[in-house]
């Protein structure tokens, strides 16, 4: 392994918040890459030498979701990145763009395919279409970059003005500070001149999730990935079936979809947004780091050479 990214979900890992079942010990993060070292007999996907990211499911390697292929998750309830070497089956990697550092192919598993995985899945975006993304979080930050690749129109939020500014410099079309405007739902539904935004990337989960049916258009989709704003609240639900939304959770994505993805990051040059790297001794500062969740990007943890 050559280096490591961390997701929300490893900060919530590692509090016991995640799983409490888990067993121990545990080694944590799900994302990362590496070189092989070697193969064993009969191994034909992968040489000495490839640089390969692991999938996060590693027996997700198509079709849909089941409780077997997501019992195979890196980093709980399997071992994970964070490790100076991984034995993985030959099935379970996949080749990164050879444009990219490992510092920014580190980040792919996870947080680029998610973000992939919402925007081309069930419902896919359309050229043109109006996508909203929440926060700079490294879901946040990919969807923006893979949205403007897919042709979409982008608005992003923040609490940061200074934040903001350095989304526009990726190509958001229009931004909305959340902390001055309350209720950027509507604010967002003005953008799109009252007809409502085509798909919106859920990251802040039930304590966003009001503004967002306020955002959305008639038979838009909203992608409900993350709880960076909470799990619980009193929501009214009438606008999702009067107005005919699709509410999807995102978990991920497979193999197929990663190598996909790979492909477009490759033909377009795509480069991930790493906030900073960190030393593997500074594990405990990089998780600390994540989670005050002042991040514009990815945090990663180089591991060796």
């Amino acid at each position: 392994m050559t280096c490591a990214s961390l997701n929300f979900r490893d900060s919530l890992m590692v509090r016991g918040a995640y799983n409490p079942k888990q067993k121990l010990p545990l080694v944590p993060c799900s994302d990362g890459v590496g070189v092989v070292e070697e193969v064993g007999a009969g191994v034909s996907r992968v040489a000495v030498g490839d640089r390969v990211s692991p999938i996060f499911a590693q027996k997700w390697l198509g079709g849909e979701p089941t409780h077997a292929k997501l019992r195979s998750t890196l980093g709980g309830p399997l071992d994970g990145t964070l490790a100076e070497r991984l034995v993985l089956s030959e099935e379970g990697v996949v080749h990164v763009p050879a444009h990219l550092t490992d510092e920014q192919a580190a980040t792919l598993p996870c947080a680029a395919l998610t973000a992939w995985s919402a925007l081309t899945g069930y419902t896919p975006v359309k050229a043109g279409d109006v996508v909203l993304v929440q926060g700079t979080g490294g879901v946040s930050i990919f969807a923006l970059q893979l949205a403007k690749l897919l042709g979409c129109q982008v608005i992003a939020t923040s609490s940061s003005d200074e934040k903001l500014e350095r989304v526009r410099a990726l190509g958001a079309d229009h931004t909305i500070n959340y902390a001055t405007q309350r209720e950027w739902g509507k604010v967002a539904k003005d953008l799109t001149g009252g007809v409502g935004v085509d798909h919106i990337v859920e990251v802040g989960g039930a304590g966003t999730l009001a503004q967002s049916l306020r955002a959305i258009r008639i038979g838009g989709q909203i992608s409900l990935i993350g709880v960076l704003a909470g799990n619980q609240q009193d929501l009214n639900i009438n606008p999702i079936f009067m107005q005919a939304v699709r509410v999807q959770g995102i978990l991920v994505g497979h193999r197929e979809s990663f190598e996909a993805m790979n492909r477009a990051i490759a033909l377009h040059r795509l480069v991930p947004v790493v906030d900073r790297a960190y030393a593997f001794g500074e594990a405990r500062a990089a998780f600390e780091a994540l989670a005050k969740s002042q991040l514009f990007g990815k945090l990663c943890i180089r591991i060796g050479a």
